[in-house]
Formats: C-alpha cells, sequence, structure tokens
C-alpha cells in the first residue's frame, strides 16, 4: 500500500507541475495525456489507485466489521465498484 500511495503522490505532483509551468489550453492538456508516457503513467496511477483501495477497505472491513456476513457483502460492493472504476478509468485513457 505504501508503493502505491507513492505512485499515487508521485502522478499528483507530475499534474500539479504541469498546471503550474504551463499556460493550459484544451490542445495542450490533450496532447500531455494522450502522449503514451501519461498514458502508462495514468494506467499505473489506476492500477496503484485500486489496489489502494482495496487494501485500505479491506482493512477497515476486517478491523470493524465482525458479522462475516455483512463483511461478505461490503466487500462485494467495493469489488464491483472498484472494478466498474478500474474499466472505466482504462477505457478513457485507452
Amino acid at each position: 500500500q505504501r508503493i502505491s500511495a507513492v505512485v499515487l503522490a508521485v502522478y499528483s505532483l507530475v499534474i500539479v507541475g504541469f498546471f503550474l509551468f504551463n499556460d493550459v489550453n484544451y490542445e495542450l492538456w490533450h496532447g500531455f495525456m494522450m502522449s503514451l508516457p501519461m498514458k502508462l503513467f495514468s494506467l499505473v496511477a489506476i492500477l496503484s489507485l485500486v489496489f489502494h483501495a482495496w487494501v485500505g477497505m479491506w482493512t477497515v472491513f476486517t478491523d470493524y466489521v465482525k458479522s462475516s456476513g455483512l463483511r461478505l457483502v461490503l466487500q462485494s460492493a467495493v469489488i464491483i465498484a472498484i472494478l466498474f472504476y478500474l474499466f472505466w478509468g482504462v477505457m478513457i485513457f485507452w
């Protein structure tokens, strides 16, 4: 989870740095985000976010939800949501 947090932090810094050091318009933003390095970095960031969210929610559920039935329902809902957002994020960039 620490590795995924570092990836997300670096990704955030790259995006913020892009806005700070450029006079951003649509063409520049589109070109930046659709370049192969940023597409790959965005994919790694999305995968890191999915992993980070799953580990975090799994930890919260196992620590605080004592009913195994309720925990299974909650974990299943989180898995479905995470997979939905993963596929949606991949579709946006590819």
